[in-house]
C-alpha cells in the first residue's frame, strides 16, 4: 500500500518524555513538500511529488492509482511525456505492410498533423487542442472528406496511446467534439461521346488505356501494369492481380488495392483492340521491386510503356498525357470528375444499364464490400417497376386494357365577388 510523505515536517521521539513529535525536517520550505509513494502492478516502486497546501491533491492521486491497480486499469502518469510524433510513428509501423499505404499515411501527418501535434507530450492532448485543430483545418477550407481522414488518423495513433497505456481515455472520443463526415460526391458518369472524344486525341501509344478503364473498370495503376499474360483466352477474362505504385522515388509492383487478386471478364471487343494496338506495340519486359523499393525484383511483360520502354508512374502519365488530352480534345478537365477513375464509373453504369448486380458489379471493380457498390452507385440503376409490375401480373392479369392516364380537369376558378353572400 503507497503513502503520502510530508517531506518538511518528520517524526522524532521526545527524549524528555519518550512521546512522538513533530520538528521541522532540514528541507523544511525547499521544494515540493509532500511525496506520494507506491508501487506499480510490476512492483516497481514510482513517486510523485504535490507543493505545500495540496494535502488533498496528494491524497486523491494515490486513491486514483491504487484503485487504477485494483481494476487493471493502471497507466504510468510518466507515460503520457512520450511525443505524438514519437507515438504516431510506433503506430504506423503496426498500421500497414503496405509501403505505398505507409506512405500516403506520413504525408497527411507531415502536412496537417505533426505540425499541430507533433512535438507535443501525448498526456498533454486535450480536447480543447483538438477542437482548436479543426478549426485550422476549416480555415483553409479543406474539404470535409480530407478532413474526415486526418481526423481518423489522429483518432487511430491516440487510441494507441490508450492500447500502449500512455493514456487513460483517447481525447477525440467525447461529445463536445463534432467529428468531421465524409462528404461522398454523386457519381456522375461520362457521356459516351466524351470517352469517344478524348480516346480520339489520345497518343497513339497509350489508346489502349481506354478500352482497359471504361472496358474493364480497371484502376490507372492496374492499367499501367497490365500485361496480356494476364488474358485467360479460353475463360474469357483478365487477372488482375498487380498495380504500379510510386513509393518515395521508386516505382514498384505490387498487388491491386486491399491486396485483392480479381477476375474481370472481358469482351472480344476489348479483346480484339488489345491485339490490334499489340500488333502496333509489342509489350516490353520491365524489371520492378515488388511491393517496396528492396523488395524481390519482378520482370513483367508490360503494354503501357513509353517509347523508350521505361514506365510512366501514375502522376506523371496524368500530367503528360491524361490531362493533355482533354485540352486536345477540347473538354474541360475537372481533377474530381475526369480522373482515370472516371473510367470506372462509366464501366459500372454501363453494366448496371445491362442489368448486371451489384454483387457481381463489386467482384469485377474490385470492393470489398458491396454494400460500398451499392451506396456508390445505387442512383444509376435502372428502375424496376416495370419488371416489377410485370412478375405481379403473372398472379393478377388485367381483364382489361388500361388506356392512358387522362389529365384530371381544371378547377373552376369563382370570382369571390360572384359568391352568393
Amino acid at each position: 500500500m503507497g503513502h503520502v510523505q510530508d517531506r518538511w515536517w518528520k517524526e522524532v521521539r521526545d527524549p524528555g518524555t519518550g512521546e512522538v513529535i513533530r520538528v521541522k525536517a532540514p528541507r523544511y520550505g525547499v521544494g515540493l513538500r509532500y511525496k506520494v509513494r507506491y508501487l506499480d502492478p510490476d512492483g516497481k516502486e514510482c513517486s510523485r511529488g504535490f507543493p505545500d497546501r495540496q494535502k488533498k491533491r496528494a491524497d486523491d492521486f494515490l486513491i486514483e492509482m491504487e484503485s487504477d491497480k485494483r481494476e487493471g486499469k493502471y497507466v504510468d502518469p510518466d507515460a503520457g511525456k512520450i511525443l505524438f510524433r514519437v507515438q504516431a510513428e510506433s503506430w504506423i509501423k503496426g498500421y500497414s505492410p503496405n509501403a505505398a499505404s505507409r506512405q500516403t499515411v506520413r504525408s497527411r501527418l507531415r502536412s496537417q498533423i505533426y505540425p499541430f501535434f507533433g512535438s507535443r507530450s501525448v498526456g498533454s492532448i486535450n480536447p480543447q487542442l483538438i477542437r482548436e485543430w479543426l478549426g485550422g483545418l476549416q480555415s483553409q477550407n479543406l474539404a470535409s472528406t480530407y478532413q474526415a481522414v486526418l481526423f481518423e488518423t489522429l483518432s487511430a495513433i491516440l487510441n494507441s496511446a490508450v492500447d500502449d497505456k500512455v493514456i487513460h481515455h483517447n481525447p477525440c472520443n467525447v461529445q463536445s467534439i463534432k467529428r468531421p463526415k465524409r462528404s461522398p460526391r454523386k457519381v456522375v458518369p461520362w457521356p459516351e461521346a466524351r470517352l469517344k472524344a478524348l480516346q480520339l486525341k489520345l497518343p497513339a501509344r497509350f489508346g489502349i488505356v481506354t478500352s482497359l478503364g471504361a472496358g474493364c473498370g480497371m484502376r490507372q495503376g492496374e492499367i499501367l501494369a497490365f500485361s496480356p499474360d494476364d488474358i485467360d483466352r479460353q475463360e474469357m477474362v483478365i487477372n488482375v492481380c498487380r498495380q504500379l505504385r510510386l513509393i518515395g522515388r521508386t516505382l514498384v509492383f505490387s498487388l491491386p488495392k486491399r491486396n485483392k487478386e480479381r477476375q474481370v471478364p472481358i469482351s472480344p471487343g476489348v479483346l480484339e483492340a488489345i491485339d490490334a494496338y499489340q500488333e502496333e506495340h509489342p509489350p516490353t519486359a520491365v524489371t520492378l521491386p515488388w511491393d517496396d523499393p528492396n523488395g524481390d525484383p519482378v520482370t513483367v511483360n508490360l503494354l503501357i510503356v513509353k517509347d523508350d520502354g521505361s514506365v510512366h508512374s501514375g502522376d506523371l502519365f496524368n500530367k503528360l498525357v491524361w490531362v493533355p488530352a482533354f485540352k486536345q480534345a477540347g473538354l474541360v478537365y475537372t481533377k474530381w470528375r475526369d480522373g482515370m477513375h472516371a473510367m470506372r464509373h462509366f464501366y459500372a453504369s454501363m453494366l448496371l444499364t445491362q442489368g448486371i448486380s451489384i454483387k457481381e458489379l463489386a467482384e469485377y471493380l474490385g470492393h470489398q464490400d458491396p454494400g460500398f457498390t451499392l451506396r456508390t452507385y445505387t442512383h444509376l440503376m435502372p428502375s424496376s417497376h416495370q419488371r416489377a409490375r410485370k412478375a405481379v401480373d403473372r398472379v393478377f392479369k388485367a381483364r382489361k386494357t388500361r388506356s392512358a392516364p387522362t389529365a384530371p380537369p381544371r378547377p373552376q376558378v369563382i370570382n369571390s365577388l360572384d359568391v352568393d353572400a
